[in-house]
């Protein structure tokens, strides 16, 4: 796909359904201008990314106004951008999808040992750290806080099925990732600070309390590639643990073959170890996962168990539906 049409689809899809409309304008604008798209068609595909440039350029110091201010100054500031392009990835780490792996994780029985592929800075490793609020259809509130006492992250969540009654028992964590980042350092707190969307100034502040429960004590997280290290992290584990695996909104970074090739290593892992396998992706990243859904949902997230869809997630966390 041609650069013009990844930011059209994504000013039309994921902007548009994770109510962003400065991003919507900024993808539309960019869409539309080849001197722009000439710019980015020097970068690697993997570093053309719509989220990746506009956290660059907010990182940067991109004025929060609509295309027709900000375009003039992209492209004055284009080495500073491009420089943080080539030196970043994509790491999203929304806390809020602890929310919509905890009914699925607390409904497992034995101590968990917790591996997160893409875990960033880790905070989707401490599911067990934050409070939960879950709302029911019905106006039900459901809480759900740590063995040791309520956390000041507290996440809310709507949920269509029973909710969560109590954490999971997780003995082990660690992560995997590319470019590990660490909450303690300001810098890569900052650059986690532009990955959020500039509407979600609530999640900014989720983030930020976030990172203070994790850095009193962060995981342990790994540099390496999901392919290949993955193994190594799943042998470390304790023997008397059941090993999860999960990700969210990592694999659609990988092109084919490599996300048949995780697909395919998951289900090794499965057979040989016995390793649970959560994913969290959007629709269109695992077809076979999507294919199993009863006809007439359109959901944006789907979270799957061993390869079998089990809930419907907002990407952000704010909403789960089971099935």
């Amino acid at each position: 796909m041609d650069t013009a049409a990844v930011y059209a689809q994504f000013a039309e899809s994921q902007a548009l359904n994770g109510g962003s409309p400065t991003y919507q304008d900024w993808a539309r604008g960019i869409a539309a201008d080849p001197e722009l798209r000439a710019l980015l068609d020097t970068l690697p595909p993997a570093k053309r990314q719509p989220n990746l440039l506009f956290a660059a350029a907010r990182l940067v110091g991109a004025p929060s106004a609509g295309w027709a201010e900000v375009r003039p100054w992209l492209l004055a500031a284009w080495d500073d951008v491009e420089r943080e392009m080539r030196t970043r990835t994509t790491q999203t780490n929304e806390p809020r999808r602890c929310a919509t792996f905890l009914p699925t994780l607390a409904a497992l029985d034995s101590p968990v040992a917790l591996i997160e592929v893409g875990a960033s800075a880790g905070l989707c490793l401490c599911p067990d750290r934050y409070s939960y609020l879950y709302t029911s259809p019905d106006g039900t509130r459901t809480r759900v806080d740590p063995a040791d006492g309520p956390s000041e992250v507290l996440l809310h969540c709507a949920i269509e099925g029973p909710a969560p009654e109590r954490m999971p028992e997780i003995v082990w964590r660690a992560g995997l990732d590319l470019n590990p980042l660490d909450v303690r350092d300001p810098a890569d707190l900052a650059w986690l600070e532009a990955l959020v969307w500039p509407e979600h100034a609530d999640r900014v502040e989720t983030l930020r309390a976030a990172a203070r429960v994790v850095a009193s004590d962060p995981p342990r997280v790994v540099e390496g590639d999901l392919l290949v290290g993955l193994r190594d992290l799943v042998d470390a584990a304790p023997a008397e643990a059941t090993v999860v695996v999960l990700h969210s909104a990592v694999l659609y970074y990988l092109t084919e073959p490599d996300r048949s090739t995780f697909a395919g290593l998951m289900s090794d892992l499965r057979r040989s170890r016995g390793v649970v396998w959560l994913s969290n992706e959007g629709w269109t990243v695992l077809p076979d996962v999507a294919a199993q859904l009863p006809e007439g949902l359109s959901p944006q997230f789907i979270l799957a168990e061993d390869g079998a869809p089990v809930a419907l997630t907002d990407p952000h966390g704010r909403s789960v539906r089971l099935l």
